[in-house]
């Protein structure tokens, strides 16, 4: 089982603030459960997270959907993170986290990094070793003519992973050898 994990920030650095973390189980069949919390901005500055103005900027020219959802009150970032754990925790057949077979994000330097970094300026231990981290980006790239069908709202982070999964595997069904 592979997990697929999209953020939505304040930030483009490690230090990021997290406003959502959305999260999709998957394997190359299809995907199954999916985890998704807005998290309170403070909270996230709170835990050393530093507000990039230009992305800020940014998210000013967005669809009212995409930032309707930071309207509504976030959870704490801890607390978040904890549910995040314990989401991947309690998935039946995969049991924790260290039995995933990767852990997706779309940049090797964003959602992973973001994230483990959050989880260690909480001073919570990152739910999954780090030799599971994987870049989509670069997978989607080594095979621009698999197209993405992207469903639901753009920025919204459940939306972004379960779309990002979704292409994933259609491109791993497009591959010569399987890779997931």
């Amino acid at each position: 089982m592979h997990l697929m994990i999209d953020l939505e920030t304040m930030g483009k650095r490690p230090n990021a603030p997290i406003i959502a973390i959305g999260a999709v189980l998957f394997d190359r069949i299809g995907t199954t459960s999916e985890f998704y919390r807005v998290i309170d901005l403070q909270s996230s500055v709170d835990a050393g997270a530093v507000i990039d103005a230009s992305t800020v900027l940014w998210w000013m020219s967005q669809s009212d959907a995409a930032r309707g959802e930071f309207s509504s009150e976030g959870a704490p970032l801890p607390d978040a993170l904890m549910a995040f754990a314990a989401f991947i925790d309690s998935r039946p057949g995969l049991g924790a986290a260290k039995n995933l077979d990767g852990v997706w994000g779309n940049g090797a330097a964003f959602d992973n990094v973001i994230i483990s970094e959050a989880y260690l300026n909480c001073g919570l231990e990152v739910p999954w070793p780090f030799w599971l981290d994987r870049c989509y980006r670069t997978v989607k790239n080594m095979y621009p003519a698999v197209a993405m069908d992207r469903a639901g709202e753009l920025h919204n982070a459940v939306d972004d992973a379960r779309s990002q999964a979704q292409h994933l595997i259609a491109i791993n069904a497009a591959a010569a050898d399987s890779f997931l």
